[in-house]
């Protein structure tokens, strides 16, 4: 799609960037390292004021398109927008025609001519670049099954307020391979942080983006990879962060899921393994007693409200940066 040009930014210093600037975010691995940070600079910006956001989104329409269920990104994006100045509509797959056989081109050529942007939250990361590629309008990721950006921006977000930097931070992802680790590895590539994972035999994450993330970040001083055992993952580990077993469309698999991941578990005892300062992340909903416990998600080591707070600053950023209107 053609990038439009947006030009909103007497309130909003450094935007837009050139590299953000009417694009879609589909993955973190196709925009630069500086466009990363410009995210989060903006973000923090945000955050840090407490006399109103400027209306950098005034006269623009977002459309929130949910084939999948959504708490934190729905909530979030819309509270981002609507502070911003913008207006949002959310959309759940029964209110499209997509769930009575329209298919994704024609629904995507419809919804450009309405809106100034996309966010879509569904399945196979292909749905969302078959929209992308027939909108004329940007294109946001809010989840597919391979890929989770804003939420590795979020991630990024707090584990810099939290360590003053990023480049050099050892992260540790314990459990599951999926989306969320994934995106984690690729934001730390971008940023020089070193990723590694601990799961289970058949449950680590996409071997091309493991090899790709490990690539990128060593160019940062960072790196990327995989390792059974969980004590080894999180040494030295400032971010020890976890996620669901049983995530949507796994319950069928929820059983043989919970004993592949029970040696997984975040708790006092393997937090006390990583660094002195070590901090407890999820990206949520979180099963007390299960992939985390109750003490750590609620004790003083946890960053999970920050991070989940944060979902907030970074989409609004990530959309300022892609949308400031005139």
């Amino acid at each position: 799609m053609t990038p439009r040009a947006s030009s909103r930014t007497s309130d909003l210093p450094g935007v837009p960037h050139p590299a953000l600037a009417g694009r879609s975010l589909l993955t973190l691995r196709n925009h630069p390292p500086d466009a990363v940070e410009a995210v989060l600079d903006l973000a923090d910006a945000l955050k840090a004021r407490r006399d109103g956001w400027p209306p950098a989104l005034a006269g623009r329409v977002i459309a929130l398109v949910f084939e999948r269920p959504s708490t934190r990104t729905r909530v979030s994006f819309e509270s981002g927008i609507a502070r911003l100045g913008g207006s949002s509509l959310a959309l759940a797959g029964r209110d499209l025609q997509l769930g009575r056989g329209e298919t994704v081109e024609d629904t995507a050529k419809v919804l450009s001519r309405m809106v100034d942007g996309i966010v879509l939250r569904t399945g196979p990361h292909e749905n969302l670049v078959e929209l992308d590629r027939h909108s004329t309008v940007p294109v946001f990721n809010g989840l597919t099954y391979e890929h989770h950006p804003c939420q590795a921006l979020a991630d990024a977000q707090t584990i810099r307020a939290r360590t003053g930097k990023l480049a050099g931070v050892r992260a540790a992802f314990v459990g599951d391979g999926n989306n969320c680790c994934s995106s984690l590895m690729i934001v730390g590539a971008l940023t020089g942080m070193e990723v590694v994972a601990a799961c289970p035999e058949g449950y680590e994450p996409d071997a091309e983006v493991v090899a790709w993330a490990d690539a990128a970040g060593r160019e940062r001083g960072g790196g990327a990879s995989v390792v059974s055992d969980p004590a080894e993952a999180v040494a030295g580990a400032r971010a020890v962060y976890t996620d669901t077993w049983v995530s949507m469309g796994d319950e069928d698999a929820a059983g043989e899921r919970r004993a592949a991941f029970a040696p997984y578990r975040v708790d006092d005892a393997l937090l006390d393994r990583a660094a002195p300062d070590a901090f407890a992340l999820h990206c949520l909903p979180a099963h007390h007693g299960e992939e985390i416990t109750y003490e750590v998600l609620h004790g003083p080591r946890s960053a999970v409200w920050d991070q989940a707070e944060n979902r907030m600053h970074v989409q609004s950023a990530l959309l300022a940066h892609a949308l400031a209107s005139a």
